[in-house]
């Protein structure tokens, strides 16, 4: 039976986070979601359920989340976000998108900005 593409989506994302549990317990994740027309970005602390740093493209002074500009600007504000909560390690969970074009956009970002994964 085929998944539909919004299943197998949901799939994938499980997937990627059964692995980074097993990976990376101890350290934060940092988690995209890509829409459309934006994209979000958020380091969350899964051993006590909150989320220490949040950014996304509908904020003033980032360009839309549909370019890879707009998700870099993203990656990099993510970064010193956390980087200012004291979390510099961090296992990325790229939520079942392929790493590609603005998920690497941002992933890079993040990682010149300083944060280690």
């Amino acid at each position: 039976m085929a998944f539909s593409s919004r299943a197998s989506a949901k799939h994938r994302a499980r997937r990627v986070r059964r692995r980074l549990k097993s990976v990376g317990a101890a350290r934060p994740r940092l988690s995209v979601f890509r829409s459309a027309k934006n994209i979000y970005a958020q380091v969350i602390d899964d051993a006590k359920g909150v989320t220490i740093a949040a950014a996304s493209s509908l904020e003033s002074g980032v360009d839309k989340g549909a370019n890879k500009d707009g998700a870099a600007k993203v990656g990099t504000l993510v970064a010193q976000r956390a980087l200012d909560k004291g979390a510099k390690d961090v296992v990325f969970d790229r939520g079942g998108y392929i790493y590609h074009g603005r998920i690497k956009a941002l992933a890079d970002a993040a990682r010149e900005a300083g944060l280690n994964f």
